[in-house]
């Protein structure tokens, strides 16, 4: 080391880069001793640069940086939705709201039990937080909260009790348990956002959605976990227990919203609150095989999150049992609020608005599908939501042979545009508590300090390219069908999940399809159709 920082320049940087290429980074998942080697050669020896540019190679930004002019769009970039084409010409078949026949029980179920007299919202809650500790006490855990809200969901459930029995519910919600994603503010409990370092200061107020919420009459019972700083979106974080795959307790659950999408699944709650800045909520609902929905950008106003205004992709959304308790939960959770400008974008929603479009059926709907993008998917991920497409073509919709200009780059300018405005928002965190972070978030931190001065401009005006490409897309059908995730739920082992790990080429397959819609503020929906030997 000595010897190098003497050579001339061009000297040192050969000399680093044969050191970066000696450590042979694997092609998939690093842990052990040999992630300890990597967060040290990259956060104290100059190898950083040479190291950090593999993994750029890796996550394919350089690939994204090197396109041709015909792929950007102008600045200023606006973070407003794309403007899909209007569907309001397609009539109604009056189809009614879709029934769910499974299990966990949806919250329509649950309501049902109410005015029997069957059940009764403080039974319900009760239930549900002592269920909670039971799968927390697991090995491996499926414990899917965090904190419990006994207090607060106490007397919630009372006073929905008492309005069941006076036939006064105040909707679809009324009565229903619900969790909250730590990285948003909830009324007694601070949003630690997956670390291990930040206050366990009780929260002064609730998270405007959540206080929604609970004006709705949801019983709301605790905080789910979340991987530090929602950056994995794999669900691993040492700083926490974080609860396995419901349906393989040897894999891996998705994140970041990793404890929302465990407490649908096992049936804690029929419907949980999740963020999505890059999949976060539609990753773990498809690993877990719920449904999940990040809203258009702005339809659920951002206020109240532990990292106010941090990044411009991050939306807040359900993950629920059914169709029904998503349709619910964005009605309820929308609605314009000044501390979130792009809030007031969205023309508020006629009351039952959503719920009564369940029945709308998809005879006449123009469904996108782009084949070179489901090719780049695992094949047992792929077929059966090839079977879905099949089944809707049968019930009437159409499916168009479609092709998104550069969408393969989406993830690569994802981790461009997420990745540098977290780093600014970051700037006090990194600075006083970055030997408390995962290996994970160190080598995240320590790698974006060598990026370029122009990585996040040109980013952005990849990022307009890529909206302008959708949009024009989006004149000819009504939505674009994509499988969730191009791989499926991951094995792990306990060391990994206690000692962290890093695996770039998994990362990617979470990501793959997601940064689509985080880039162009686009509703999308992870919907389950089948279940593989390896995950949903």
């Amino acid at each position: 080391y000595s010897r190098a920082i003497a050579l001339p320049k061009a000297a040192t940087l050969a000399f680093f880069k044969d050191v970066a290429q000696q450590l042979k980074l694997p092609k998939g998942r690093i842990s052990g001793r040999a992630l300890g080697a990597l967060v040290t050669a990259v956060r104290h020896t100059p190898a950083r640069g040479p190291l950090t540019q593999l993994l750029r190679a890796d996550l394919g930004i350089d690939r994204a940086r090197a396109l041709g002019a015909d792929a950007r769009g102008e600045l200023p970039l606006t973070t407003a939705p794309v403007q899909a084409r209007s569907s309001q010409g397609r009539s109604s078949e009056e189809l009614g709201v879709p029934q769910h026949l499974g299990l966990p029980r949806s919250a329509s179920a649950l309501q049902a039990a109410y005015r029997r007299g069957s059940h009764d919202p403080v039974q319900v809650a009760e239930r549900a937080l002592n269920a909670a500790r039971s799968l927390a006490n697991q090995s491996p855990t499926l414990g899917p909260l965090l904190a419990y809200d006994d207090e607060s969901a106490r007397v919630a459930a009372l006073a929905s009790r008492e309005r069941f029995k006076a036939g006064t519910s105040l909707g679809p919600l009324d009565g229903v348990p619900i969790a909250i994603k730590e990285e948003v503010h909830m009324r007694r409990f601070f949003g630690r956002l997956g670390t291990g370092f930040l206050p366990h200061d009780a929260s002064a107020e609730d998270a405007r959605a959540v206080a929604r919420l609970r004006a709705a009459g949801a019983v709301i019972i605790g905080q789910t976990p979340m991987t530090e700083f929602g950056f994995s979106p794999i669900g691993a974080n040492q700083h926490r227990r974080m609860p396995r795959n419901p349906h393989d307790r040897s894999r891996l659950a998705g994140a970041s919203s990793t404890g929302s999408a465990a407490a649908v699944a096992v049936g804690i709650t029929p419907v949980s609150l999740g963020c999505d800045g890059g999949g976060s909520i539609r990753i773990p609902a498809s690993l877990c095989g719920v449904f999940g929905i990040k809203p258009t950008f702005g339809r659920i106003p951002a206020v109240g999150l532990g990292l106010q205004g941090a990044t411009s992709v991050v939306h807040l959304g359900p993950l629920a049992v059914s169709t029904s308790e998503l349709a619910s939960f964005v009605e309820l959770a929308s609605g314009a609020d000044a501390g979130d400008p792009i809030s007031t974008l969205a023309p508020p929603f006629a009351p039952g608005e959503l719920t009564s479009a369940l029945g709308r059926g998809v005879r006449g709907l123009r469904i996108g599908v782009d084949e070179a993008e489901w090719a780049a998917a695992d094949r047992e991920l792929t077929a059966p939501c090839s079977e879905a497409l099949v089944q809707l073509e049968k019930a009437g919709a159409e499916l168009v042979p479609i092709r998104i200009a550069h969408a393969e780059h989406a993830a690569a300018i994802g981790y461009l545009t997420i990745g540098i405005e977290a780093f600014s928002a970051l700037t006090e965190f990194r600075q006083r508590h970055l030997d408390a972070m995962g290996p994970d978030m160190q080598l995240f931190i320590s790698g974006m300090e060598t990026f370029r001065p122009d990585d996040y401009i040109d980013g952005q005006r990849l990022r307009q390219g890529l909206r302008r490409a959708v949009a024009k897309v989006l004149c000819d059908v009504d939505l674009i069908a994509l499988p969730s995730v191009a791989r499926g739920a991951p094995q792990v082992t306990d060391a990994e999940m206690r000692s962290g790990f890093v695996d770039p080429p998994l990362l990617d397959g979470m990501c793959r399809y997601a940064f689509l819609a985080n880039l162009t503020g686009l509703p999308a929906a992870s919907i389950p159709v089948g279940k593989g030997s390896d995950g949903m």
